[in-house]
């Protein structure tokens, strides 16, 4: 992860930049952090990858997102698209709270809110069902992220980031009726750890996440070969996320958006050996940004998931806002 991370760090700082931005920064989006250093506009930043410079000390965002995502295939292990075995969506919603705790320290919690539908389905349930929906809170997080290095001319900002997932939403004993929707929760503690980058260089902003994620073990209801229930101790697999955004300014308001996102499952570094197919998923998003104030701003986008294995693959429509107080 290193290597990476150095990687990155050079490719977002080989060009000198010119401290020549001359809009107003805003606290609660990416900026700048002093006249000694390349003042970055204010921007809404990206829908999903994560900004690098921490809120300012003391001060405090809402961030609102929501979003729809429509199934439209199933991911082999092959990498292959096949029937995704009925219409399948999903409606996401979150929102997202941020404290500047310190300086160059921020917190932030995400507490979600999902919503299944499953119809048309190929396998009925087990009284003939073939459609159901059902919704409730998901895994709530809490994010700490540390900025290690100041944006310069020359050098991108480094920012380490720590998040830690609660199991909180709804994941045991699913009800066969219900075809799978009723799942909203993961099962497990996630601790992920990882480094968040961010550098302007007119008139783009560019950002970077390379992240690496470990679930703890847990248990779900299951079926043995003859059919009768019984809980199955689930292991699953590490996950390293890289996510790359860019950020187009085209007026001080307006700001165009193009994010490419991935995860990978891996081995487990600590514990039993997963027992859980590896999953990967790329995806690329491309949205604008509208900032209406220096508190105030709105951003859209449309996830398409481009390619992947044992997973889903679905076109999301999102929307988000964040106002700072």
């Amino acid at each position: 992860m290193k290597k990476v991370v150095v990687l990155l760090a050079l490719l977002l700082g080989w060009v000198t930049v010119t401290p020549s931005w001359s809009w107003a920064s805003t606290p609660g989006v990416e900026q700048g952090q002093s006249t000694e250093e390349p003042a970055c506009p204010a921007t809404f930043g990206p829908l999903i990858t994560e900004t690098a410079v921490p809120a300012e000390k003391a001060s405090f965002a809402i961030q609102p997102l929501f979003q729809m995502s429509f199934v439209t295939d199933s991911l082999t292990p092959n990498w292959r698209r096949e029937s995704a075995g009925g219409n399948f969506k999903q409606f996401y919603g979150e929102v997202k709270m941020t404290y500047g705790l310190w300086d160059n320290l921020e917190v932030f919690a995400v507490v979600p809110y999902i919503h299944n539908w499953a119809g048309d389905v190929n396998v009925p349930g087990p009284n003939g069902e073939r459609s159901a929906n059902s919704g409730g809170f998901g895994d709530i997080s809490l994010t700490w992220k540390y900025q290690l290095v100041k944006e310069t001319e020359t050098i991108p900002t480094v920012t380490l980031q720590f998040t830690a997932d609660f199991p909180t939403g709804r994941y045991r004993r699913p009800n066969p009726a219900r075809l799978g929707a009723d799942v909203i929760g993961g099962g497990s503690y996630v601790f992920t750890t990882g480094f968040d980058l961010s550098k302007c260089l007119k008139p783009f902003v560019l950002y970077a996440n390379v992240w690496y994620s470990m679930g703890t073990a847990y248990s779900q209801r299951g079926e043995d070969e003859n059919g009768i229930g019984l809980d199955q101790r689930i292991y699953p697999r590490d996950v390293v996320t890289v996510n790359l955004a860019a950020e187009y300014i085209i007026t001080p308001k307006w700001i165009a958006l193009f994010e490419v996102l991935s995860s990978y499952g891996a081995g487990r570094l600590f514990g039993q050996k997963a027992n859980v197919p590896p999953e990967a998923l790329i995806s690329v998003l491309p949205g604008i940004e509208y900032m209406y104030s220096e508190k105030l701003g709105f951003a859209i986008g449309v996830q398409v998931d481009v390619a992947g294995k044992n997973s889903e693959a679905a076109v999301t429509p999102l929307f988000s806002l964040v106002y700072q107080f």
